[in-house]
């Protein structure tokens, strides 16, 4: 017997080593190949060239392969659903429609034209490989976002037409798909097809958001989130093939309908991006590089010459649809530039389209797309992938120089909030909410601090403490944040915040609200009392009655005079980011100055978030807001300390008002930043020490409230 067989065959069909082999290469591959400035796509699909059967037979694409391969493919067009900015559609839906309809009208009639008179091909065949060319993959977004550039309207554009082309070229390759299922093509199939269609786009948009929110609701453990969120993936697509369409648009429709529940910030998008980037789309990818036969481009046959074809007209027609709309619009050069860089690379749904063409077996047992076609398709997308790139990189650059967009108003004081944690149920809210809220290129923003009593020194309340720090840093990184976090011994918690702010430089204080326990107890707390009164910087204090990603909307009450406060920029500011990670409604009530303020700083600071401004005449006419504060929306009251410009005596009743009108709201009280130096220590001859224990006569109002209480029981 010997001591290790290593009699081992080509291909490989253990599926150890094939597992294995395939991590291997989603580990090696982007490294190699990165080098050579390939982009990750191409770099999969090479390698799977290199070990598949036309290659160095390394690998079998067996059943494996297809299985994860179309988990892969469904992926793919479910995460460029989930991760498509539906409040710049919605800012820009008419110009987005428009160059939507000219990205993918263009591309279809020049493919077509191409195919039929260059290529010989016939109509259905040419009508596919044009829905190849209409779909584009905004590969080149990351650029965008380096540069700060995510706010212009071109891009706001480019990201609506996206999505036009998309569905449109999807629907294409639906229809045709479903013509050779075996059906018979005629009035009856489009009439059954459109009606199918029409109805399962409807339970899909009007049924699935109300299943999800209810889900995130009721469950909030993170694994069950992620499996209900394949399970719709999955569920979108099986019932598009009951229809006879592509599976594929039903995964697409499940991205867009689940994009609002799924904040791009959050944990659970953080781990939806991993497992398909790790797992499913590089298997997906690898799987479709092992049927391509590279060898053909260089035969006698018609392989080269259909990948010249491809990229040609692939590129020159999204060329032709950015100068169009550039020009429509009376954009700049560098505009048009931006616009044919992000829109010009072929990536997702084109790799959809040629292997389902590709699986197509015709009457006369030839492939819809054959392997010519398949080939040119690798082709095509690695070089609109980098012309996309060097495109966009330039176009992006030139921008920056020439209007100065870098940098901006909001990256002049670095931003960090600090999160107090001593309540476990509030800090997954807390933290999610100040994710939301942080400036994006600000990535060590966040400071997590748990405060032990002087007084009390047991070490079970160090061991709680370190597992609120434990977990609130879990939480952060789930969402790819970093979050520091600190254990501090003080006289009290008040104390112990005020301290950290000081220590740590942070700008931004984010509480829970106190919870009464008895009459004797304020609305706030001595705690959030003496902080208050501790520091002047931001302090936001929330009540979160449900999860922060199942919110329809932002109902904020803003004081008058809120506009000549210091802070005023911030808050607005933050609201709207986290607006825009929700992608609800942000609804301004403020007076009729305020509002003039408000207008003029979301158009030019926070464009692309979907905003809303009503009138509030008076402070006195908070009440009237109960009308418009629903269950599932966040209210926010912006305040003010004593002294401030926005100051009023009608605050004093505040507390009353909101625990009586919106106790059943998800609430946020927010009191910006403050001019002057922070207050001294909290030490008064009442309270020395400034402690938020509670004094002697409390303790004995306490005594007396259970005592009636006792006897009212009694009776």
């Amino acid at each position: 017997m010997e001591l290790f067989d290593l009699n081992i065959h080509f291909p490989v069909t253990d599926p150890t080593w094939i597992f294995f082999l395939v991590l291997i290469i989603i580990l090696f591959a982007p490294m190699i190949l990165g080098r050579l400035r390939i982009p990750h796509i191409i770099g999969m699909i090479l390698a799977g060239v290199v070990v598949g059967k036309y290659g160095f037979n390394i690998l079998e694409r067996d059943s494996s392969f297809e299985l994860f391969g179309k988990v892969g493919l469904y992926y793919i067009m479910f995460l460029a659903g989930l991760e498509m900015d539906m409040d710049d559609f919605k800012k820009n839906r008419t110009k987005g429609l428009v160059f939507g309809m000219f990205t993918f009208l263009i591309p279809m009639g020049l493919g077509i034209w191409s195919s039929m008179s260059m290529l010989n091909y016939g109509f259905l065949t040419s009508v596919l490989l044009a829905s190849m060319y209409a779909s584009h993959t905004l590969i080149a977004y990351p650029i965008i976002s380096r540069y700060g550039l995510s706010r212009q309207r071109t891009v706001s554009i480019t990201i609506g037409g996206t999505a036009v082309t998309v569905v449109l070229a999807l629907m294409v390759l639906a229809v045709i798909g479903g013509m050779y299922k075996g059906e018979d093509v005629g009035g009856l199939f489009w009439v059954l097809l459109v009606a199918k269609v029409v109805l399962l786009f409807g339970l899909i948009i009007f049924l699935m958001p109300r299943i999800s929110r209810w889900f995130f609701r009721t469950y909030e453990d993170a694994v069950m989130q992620f499996i209900f969120v394949l399970a719709m993936v999955f569920l979108g697509g099986g019932l598009m093939e009951l229809v006879g369409m592509e599976g594929i648009l039903g995964a697409f429709l499940a991205g867009l309908v689940l994009n609002r529940f799924v904040p791009h910030v959050s944990p659970l998008m953080n781990r939806l991006e991993f497992v398909g980037n790790a797992l499913f789309i590089p298997y997906f990818l690898i799987g479709v590089g092992m049927i391509i036969d590279v060898r053909c481009l260089f035969t006698e046959g018609e392989a080269l010459k259909v990948a010249v074809v491809m990229t040609v007209v692939a590129t020159f027609s999204k060329w032709l649809a950015a100068w169009i709309t550039q020009k429509i619009y009376g954009m700049k050069k560098v505009e048009g530039s931006l616009i044919f860089g992000l829109s010009n690379a072929q990536a997702a749904a084109t790799l959809a389209a040629v292997l389902i063409g590709h699986g197509i077996i015709m009457e006369n047992g030839e492939r819809l797309l054959n392997d010519d076609v398949l080939n040119g398709t690798v082709v095509m997308i690695l070089f609109t992938c980098i012309i996309s790139s060097v495109v966009t990189e330039r176009a992006a650059r030139k921008m920056v120089t020439q209007e100065n967009l870098m940098g901006g108003s909001e990256g002049k004081e670095q931003e960090r909030i600090l999160i107090p944690v001593a309540n476990p149920e509030t800090i997954e809210g807390l933290v999610g909410m100040a994710l939301m809220m942080r400036h994006p290129k600000q990535k060590e923003s966040l400071v997590a601090l748990s405060v032990i009593n002087d007084n009390n020194t047991s070490e079970t309340k160090e061991l709680i403490g370190k597992r609120n720090l434990e977990r609130t840093a879990m939480i952060a990184a789930a969402a790819d944040a970093s979050v520091k976090t600190v254990l501090r011994y003080d006289l009290n918690i008040a104390q112990g915040i005020i301290h950290t702010q000081k220590e740590y430089a942070v700008t931004d204080i984010v509480i829970g609200l106190h919870r009464k326990t008895n009459l004797m107890d304020s609305f706030f707390g001595t705690m959030t009392e003496n902080l208050l009164k501790g520091t002047n910087r931001q302090i936001m204090i929330a009540k979160l009655l449900m999860p922060v990603n199942t919110l329809r909307r932002i109902v904020v009450a803003v004081p008058d005079k809120a506009e000549y406060e210091k802070g005023f920029l911030k808050w607005m500011t933050q609201l709207c980011r986290m607006g825009k990670q929700l992608g609800c409604r942000v609804h301004f009530f403020a007076t009729e100055d305020t509002l003039k303020h408000l207008r003029a700083l979301t158009e030019k600071q926070e464009a692309n978030t979907f905003t809303e401004f009503s009138l509030l005449e008076e402070w006195d006419d908070l009440l009237l807001l109960t009308g418009q504060v629903n269950y599932d929306h966040l209210f926010v009251v912006v305040s003010s300390r004593k002294g401030s410009i926005s100051y009023q005596t009608s605050f004093e009743r505040l507390p009353s008002q909101i625990s009586k009108y919106f106790a059943n709201n998800s609430l946020l009280i927010v009191y910006p930043d403050q001019l002057g130096d922070d207050p001294q220590e909290i030490v008064s001859f009442s309270d020395p020490r400034g402690q938020s224990e509670t004094r002697v006569y409390d303790n004995v109002g306490k005594w007396f409230y259970k005592w009636f209480k006792k006897g009212d029981e009694r009776n």
